[in-house]
């Protein structure tokens, strides 16, 4: 492995303390290395600077040296190399660190200049945080607290301007809570590629509009609404529907590709109201797709498995168990696994393979990679079959083989956990052939036809691990509880495994990892608990011949040092 460089620091002086920063970070971002915070609006980590709110005005020096000679001048008082201060407050956002830098973040100049930005801001602004949908994330809600003076000296008519207009599909937009930061058009011009957004107007009847004949329907759109510093953007799903102080937030992964995003799940009460991502600059920076937000909604689908069943008839998961025995015990079984399973579920999936004597069939899912963060691999965890030895071919898009076996009267049961096998490329009358063992979470052809079903969780109701096209094992948390008569994913494959004569398997995620470290390499010295929020980056040379598919490769870079820009 290449060691990445060290970087070229330098000193700053941050209201009387030094830090060593690499040359070129922004000054907000150095002095939230010391627990300072500069305030702002406009400024994000990963967007270009545009210097538009002016909220992180900060006082700068410089060490003074003489015009001529260069030499340091020194102050005879203290000893130390004087600093000249900048007569007028600057922009931290503007300013990265350079060598000998002072900042002053806290002095009376700097406190009236806040203030002031303050109060220009709310001029127009209107005061309805009680009911606003931003309310308790909202950044000029809080710095208004913080730095603002606690009184207003305005008593004209406010500028009125248009509520809830529709950007787009999913983004609505109120007009009268902008503050102009133009966040949202930076992030769709240079992330997204849509330069949709722009003002229109001057002074205080600035607008924020699409242009003519255009509208924010991109799949990151929702990610203005993230980044949105006020109430302006809103998503039209989440909108007024819950308080965000009332949400529990849950660690999870995008599995609707092999990027694996990074989100946080928010619920309440068992029940699920929105996705946003969460900050990985090693996988997603800060954004995620539109579609990814919506998957949370295939929990209360219509056509949820919710109870295990027997040729159709509602059944117990022993009853469904002994029926599933029976099947083994006949002999000629074919086991169809999933990329779309987690590393564990994959590993006892593999352990049922190895007690039934088979191997294991997967299904690839190719789409239209967008390069930025949707893969054209649909599942997020065909990695993780290849890790934990599964597979160790790349999966095709039919199950050809299978259907030929079929054909022949060689297979005469086929468990399939998770795969609607009709989509894989075998018909109804090859299913009419076999008793079909289906593991799932929702009805389709293939459960419909199965002999035997087992109810099987969602993502967002189970603990596990994924890893992405990076070859980045993640792990993901249960959000809320599945329902009342459907088990969790490992109990069921755990059963299956004794039923085949596999022995008896831990369950509990905690001993099963102890089971996949002793039996699979590249996860020997890996734990659930010990995995870190980024995520930990496997050794992919056993698999770095294989020829994954056109389009894959993730094109998106992530922005480098929090605080680099363009």
């Amino acid at each position: 492995m290449i060691s990445a460089p060290k970087p070229d620091l330098v000193t700053v002086n941050i209201d009387g303390r030094e830090i060593a920063v690499p040359k070129g970070t922004n000054v907000i971002e150095a002095a939230k290395l010391l627990g300072v915070e500069i305030p702002h609006y406009c400024y994000h980590p990963k967007l270009t600077v545009a210097g538009n709110c002016r909220m992180c005005l900060i006082e700068m020096g410089l060490p003074a040296v003489d015009p001529a000679t260069k030499a340091p001048i020194m102050d005879p008082a203290t000893g130390k190399q004087r600093v000249n201060w900048m007569p007028r407050p600057q922009i931290g956002c503007g300013t990265n660190a350079s060598p000998g830098l002072h900042i002053r973040t806290n002095s009376p100049l700097v406190k009236d200049c806040r203030e002031g930005v303050t109060e220009m801001l709310l001029i127009n602004h209107p005061l309805d945080c009680p009911i606003c949908d931003q309310a308790g994330e909202c950044m000029l809600q809080e710095h208004s607290t913080a730095y603002g003076r606690g009184y207003s000296r305005f008593v004209e008519q406010k500028n009125v301007k248009p509520k809830k207009t529709e950007l787009g599909p999913r983004v609505t937009l109120d007009d009268e809570r902008c503050i102009l930061c133009s966040r949202c058009i930076r992030f769709s011009k240079e992330i997204a590629k849509d330069d949709v957004l722009g003002f229109i107007d001057r002074g205080s009847y600035s607008t924020l509009t699409c242009y003519p004949g255009r509208k924010l329907e991109n799949n990151y759109s929702l990610n203005t609404v993230d980044i949105c510093p006020v109430g302006a953007l809103t998503s039209t799903d989440f909108r007024f529907k819950m308080r965000v102080w009332f949400l529990k937030e849950t660690p999870g992964i995008d599995p609707e590709s092999s990027v694996g995003a990074n989100t946080t799940v928010s619920s309440r009460e068992g029940v699920l109201y929105r996705i946003t991502p969460r900050r990985n600059d090693e996988v997603n920076d800060t954004w995620m797709t539109d579609s990814g937000r919506a998957l949370y909604k295939s929990v209360k689908a219509g056509n949820r498995l919710l109870t295990p069943t027997i040729n159709g008839a509602a059944t117990g998961a022993d009853m469904a168990l002994k029926a599933v025995r029976d099947l083994f015990t006949a002999g000629s079984v074919a086991v169809v696994g999933s990329g779309r399973s987690s590393v564990e579920e994959q590993f006892l999936t593999r352990k049922l393979a190895d007690a039934l004597k088979v191997s294991v069939s997967l299904v690839s899912r190719v789409g239209e990679g967008d390069q930025l963060l949707l893969s054209a691999d649909r599942n997020p965890n065909v990695r993780g079959a290849l890790v934990t030895g599964l597979i160790s071919a790349l999966p095709a898009r039919k199950l050809t083989a299978l259907a030929a076996d079929i054909d022949a009267g060689k297979v005469k049961t086929v468990l399939t956990v998770g795969e609607d096998l009709t989509a894989a490329g075998l018909s109804a009358a090859q299913l009419a052939k076999v008793s079909v063992i289906y593991l799932g979470t929702h009805s389709n052809a293939t459960s419909e036809a199965a002999k035997v079903v087992f109810p099987t969780l969602t993502v967002f109701e189970k603990s596990g691990t994924f890893v992405n096209q990076q070859f980045r094992i993640q792990k993901f948390a249960k959000a809320v509880p599945g329902p009342a008569d459907v088990s969790d994913d490992l109990i069921t494959l755990a059963e299956l495994v004794a039923a085949a004569g596999g022995g008896i398997i831990p369950f509990e995620l905690g001993a099963l990892w102890a089971a996949i470290a002793a039996e699979v390499k590249p996860l020997a010295t890996v734990t659930y608990a010990n995995l870190p929020a980024t995520g930990l980056l496997l050794d992919a040379t056993p698999w770095a011949a294989l020829p994954f598919i056109e389009g894959e490769t993730l094109h998106y870079q992530p922005a480098g040092p929090a605080g680099a820009t363009a």
